[in-house]
């Protein structure tokens, strides 16, 4: 027969191990709860690269996106179409931004190197030819912009505006909007020489709000208070670059702005292009100041 005092030991004891099994077993089922909700190793990553006029978009959407999906990390970096467009020819990132299609030249290196480039519109863009705001020149045709960029005109008097020199400020050779810009304005000609060539669009709008003789050309989203848009005649008649004549399509210079991808998107390239092509990632299109593919 059990004593009072066995039994008391017993109960004890037992009491002590189920303590401890309960504590391991609680911080089995904590342990495994965490992991699941912070498994590193569901973690992926992209680089985007390319068009400074793109960039803006892409930074808006990816911290969105990124927002909704904290394990998956997306890189957004500048530069020019160029740029991008090399990236993923040397198979540096997943997706290039352009705001020019793939020269036939990039596609043959592109396939050289193995590499498959594949183009999805996101948006659309118009380009604004812009000018500072006391300016008395509101208003330019396609020839006058011509002759202004291939040298041909260099004072505003020639214009129809006041007696100074016009400092003409393009993007470098590197930016889609170059030869975007190029293809429609100048055709055959080449820019002159003396133009002031910016690495980005940012620093086009910073000169032009200090200087009153400049001139230059961005992408709409850029537009602020600073500077300001010139109506533009490519031969039916001066139309102002807003939203409703460029998604009309009655402003002369819109364009499509594209990313490539080395074949089908897939993965969180694809997830990503998906977002973005999205009603969300539409609206969100719109709000940078571009205009949906929708």
């Amino acid at each position: 027969m059990i004593s009072n005092k066995l039994l008391k030991n017993m109960t004890i004891y037992f009491v002590v191990l189920l303590i401890i099994a309960i504590a391991f077993t609680g911080i089995g089922c904590v342990d495994k709860e965490n992991t699941e909700d912070t498994d590193i190793s569901q973690t992926s990553s992209i680089t985007i690269k390319g068009s400074d006029t793109v960039l803006p978009l892409s930074q808006a959407e990816s911290e969105d996106f990124m927002y909704a999906n904290p394990y998956k990390s997306i890189t957004v970096i500048g530069g020019g179409s160029g740029v991008g467009i090399a990236a993923l020819i040397d198979g540096e990132v997943e997706i290039a931004m352009a705001s020019r299609e793939m020269k036939g030249s990039e596609i043959e290196k592109a396939q050289a190197n193995g590499i498959n480039p594949v183009e999805t519109v996101i948006a659309w863009d118009g380009i604004a030819v812009v000018v500072n705001p006391e300016n008395p020149i509101k208003q330019l045709t396609f020839e006058q912009l011509k002759g202004i960029y291939n040298g041909s005109i260099s004072n505003w008097a020639d214009v129809g505006g006041e007696n100074r020199v016009i400092t003409v400020i393009t993007r470098d050779s590197s930016s889609g909007t170059y030869e975007y810009f190029k293809e429609e304005i100048l055709v055959e000609d080449q820019y002159r020489q003396d133009a002031l060539v910016q690495p980005a669009t940012g620093a086009i709008v910073q000169e032009i709000a200090q200087n009153k003789g400049a001139i230059g050309y961005i992408g709409y989203a850029y537009l602020d208070k600073s500077i300001t848009a010139l109506e533009i005649d490519s031969g039916d008649g001066f139309v102002d670059a807003t939203t409703e004549n460029i998604m009309s399509g009655d402003y002369p210079l819109a364009r499509p702005l594209l990313y490539y991808t080395n074949g089908e998107p897939s993965g969180l390239a694809k997830e990503f292009i998906d977002y973005v092509l999205s009603s969300t990632g539409q609206d969100i299109v719109s709000d940078v100041g571009y205009f949906p593919v929708m």
